[in-house]
Order: C-alpha cells, then structure tokens, then sequence
C-alpha cells in the first residue's frame, strides 16, 4: 500500500489571486490607481509579516492586511471611508482563484495517497472564510483535510518555525521534513520550506524562470507552469 504523502497549499498567490481585489477597487478608483494600490497592498503586506519577523513581534494577519492597505493607499493619496475599507477586507475573504486551481483539485481529490492541507499566513477564521466563500475555491473545500495556520507559533513564513509547525499540525516528525511537501507560487515561500528540508513546487504561471538568489543553494524540488502538473512532478520525486 502506498503511503499517504502530506501535500501543503499555500493560499494567497497561490490558490487564490490575489490581484482579483482590483475589480473592488476600481468601484473606487480609477483602473490605474487600482492596480497600483492592489500591488502596493500585497506587497506591503508581506514585508509587515517579514518586519514584524525580525523585530519578533506579532499582529493578526488580518490587522497587517488592513494596515497594508491604508498604507497602499496613503501611497497613492487616496482616502476611503471606514465602511469602504471595511467593505475591501471582506472581499479578501471571497477572492477568485486561479485559472489551473479547480482542475488540479480536481484531480487530487481522485488520488487517495495525497493528504492535501491548507498552510497559510492567514487567521484560521480568514483562511476558513476564504476556503468557504470563495465561489471558485468553495466546492473544493473537502480536498483538504486541514487548515494549518501560523496563529498558535506567532511566526510568519518564511520562519523555520512555522514550516515545523506545519509538520506537527499534519502528523508529522519535524527530523524528516523532507517528507512534506509544499506548493506555492511565492518564492519566498518556497526557499523558506527549502530551507528547513520540505520538498517544494514553485508555481510559474508567468513563466518568468527562477530568479531568487537570496540563497542560490536554495532551488524548488520542481517547477510548474500550471498547478494541474505537480501531480506529475510529486509522483516523479517519490519513484
């Protein structure tokens, strides 16, 4: 019999696009203005998680995906009432996903040696809310067995922390991470799990080749154009 193999999805820019916010901006801003600030606040709002990291500090994933965004739009000299703002944060938890997301699942959910999880940054209440209301990600929702989150260890990804947490969570022994595997389109995410041992896929829907070199020795196990191909690429490694 075949071993079950944990299978870790991360969330936001993976499964979920986090660039589909833009269409609640533009009911505010002009399209330019829009796509700027959706930019701004994803990126802010993962430098927050890297800072607060450094400074060993913690706050709420949904406090730092509010602020980032007031400072998204402090950026672009653009001011949104109280209700606006908080009518945008619950759109974060409704996003579209990905083109490639409902095949893949797809086909997971016909594979019985793949124990699919949910590992993200997120609050267990975001993530869920996000697993359940999206109208893309919601008739998937039984694919994964859980929702691990960063909540309990307070660290962010990329911490070693966080990625041993998601062993603990899954049933795992944290001495054998290379058991446990991860896919994510942030390649952050990717040298982060690397590093502590766990296989990983990045996802390159773009295209655009592996450029980060904060620690070249630090490669994806493999990469994807499509997220329908890791069956393939997982499959291939554990031959």
């Amino acid at each position: 019999m075949t071993a079950t193999t944990v299978v870790a999805f991360d969330l936001y820019g993976t499964l979920l696009s986090t660039e589909s916010i833009v269409k609640q901006l533009e009911k505010h801003c002009a399209n330019d203005k829009a796509h700027a600030i959706s930019a701004l606040w994803r990126r802010y709002q993962l430098e927050y998680t890297w800072r607060l990291n450094s400074m060993g500090r913690y706050e709420d994933f949904s406090v730092i995906t509010r602020n980032s965004l007031l400072h998204a739009l402090a950026d672009n000299e653009e001011q949104l009432s109280d209700d606006t703002i908080e009518h945008l944060m619950q759109a974060y938890d409704s996003l579209s996903t990905f083109s490639d997301v409902n095949p893949a699942l797809a086909h997971i959910a016909a594979d019985p040696t793949i124990q699919a999880v949910i590992f993200s940054n997120g609050t267990k209440t975001m993530v869920s809310k996000s697993v359940l209301r999206s109208k893309d990600l919601s008739p998937h929702a039984s694919v994964f067995k859980d929702i691990v989150t960063v909540d309990e260890v307070q660290q962010y990804k990329p911490s070693k922390a966080s990625y041993e947490h998601l062993a603990k969570q899954t049933g795992q022994d944290p001495s054998q991470m290379s058991k446990l595997w991860l896919i994510s389109g942030n390649p952050f995410d990717i040298v982060g799990a690397r590093a502590t041992g766990m296989q990983a896929i990045w996802v390159d829907r773009a295209g655009a080749g592996w450029k980060d070199a904060v620690a070249p020795d630090l490669q994806p196990t493999g990469i994807v154009h499509s997220l329908e191909h890791i069956m393939n690429e997982i499959h291939c490694h554990r031959l």
